[in-house]
């Protein structure tokens, strides 16, 4: 006769049989989930251990640990950490493939300019890997009005090739002035200028890598960096506040991810043009 309970409901395993097995989906980047506690949906855009940060479509990010509660096209799934990647498929923070133990090359002559130090910072921390591959140094000029002096000094020219990247690059400003003066001189052929349309470098940082979500509007006659640090309730008072202020949003930035496209494609044609090799 058959037992239509079954032998044994204590036996190990009773909990499971019969229940749906869920998916285990690695959380790659740009994989897109849903929440299934409070329906948040986002894209995944970075993994720190056992957690795993989404951002969804108005910029808002938020993590989360690995497991179960996910959906994906409204199945449940359990998140896992991806399968460690081939030896030489590491890829660098600028999104580019690294090379397995590959020397820095040494210096080419022609340079990277930037108009400071935190310029030079940001652009190491992204496409630092890069630029060591490919031998470019990256320079700062305290200012684009010290570009004229370099030129007359160090002049140009087909194997010493200057890409120089300033900020606040919009018609009328100085810094639009001097690249079409430039342009117009007797080096305009081995320099190209190029720059993003913020105020301060510290704008090319997206918002949502330091959690907030814009950045303040600082009063007109209130020095930028200080407005920016008073607006965010940071500590201004000296120095040594704007430089720890520069170090917690340098230190939010870990991929190119981070950033603000107007810098992306700017950088990348610096590095293009001094390196790719010219007719």
């Amino acid at each position: 006769m058959d037992d239509r309970y079954g032998s044994d409901v204590l036996a190990a395993g009773w909990r499971e049989r019969g229940a749906k097995k869920v998916a285990r989906v690695p959380a790659e980047i740009d994989l897109v989930v849903e929440v299934a506690g409070d329906g948040f949906c986002g894209a995944v855009t970075r993994r720190e251990g056992q957690h795993v940060e989404l951002e969804d479509g108005k910029g808002r990010r938020r993590v989360f640990p690995l497991g179960k509660g996910f959906l994906i096209d409204g199945e449940p799934v359990e998140l896992v950490a991806p399968a460690a990647q081939p030896a030489g498929r590491r890829r660098t923070a600028s999104g580019s493939f690294a090379v397995a133990d590959q020397p820095a090359r040494v210096a080419l002559p022609s340079r990277i300019l930037v108009e400071g130090r935190h310029d030079a910072e940001l652009v190491e921390r992204v496409w630092g890997d890069d630029l060591r591959a490919e031998g470019v140094a990256v320079e700062y000029l305290e200012g684009i009005d010290l570009l004229d002096e370099l030129l007359r000094t160090e002049p140009p020219s087909a194997t010493r090739r200057y890409g120089v990247l300033v900020d606040h690059l919009v018609p009328g400003s100085k810094e639009s002035r001097v690249a079409e003066s430039v342009a117009r001189g007797p080096h305009g052929r081995h320099v190209r200028i190029v720059g993003h349309p913020f105020v301060d470098v510290w704008q090319c940082v997206r918002p949502q890598a330091l959690g907030i979500a814009r950045w303040p509007e600082v009063p007109r006659g209130t020095d930028w960096k200080t407005g920016i640090c008073r607006g965010l309730d940071w500590p201004a008072d000296s120095h040594a506040d704007i430089a720890r202020a520069w170090k917690r949003i340098l230190g939010s930035v870990t991929s190119f991810r981070d950033l603000e496209p107007a810098l992306l494609g700017r950088v990348e044609e610096l590095i293009d043009f001094v390196t790719v090799p010219q007719d």
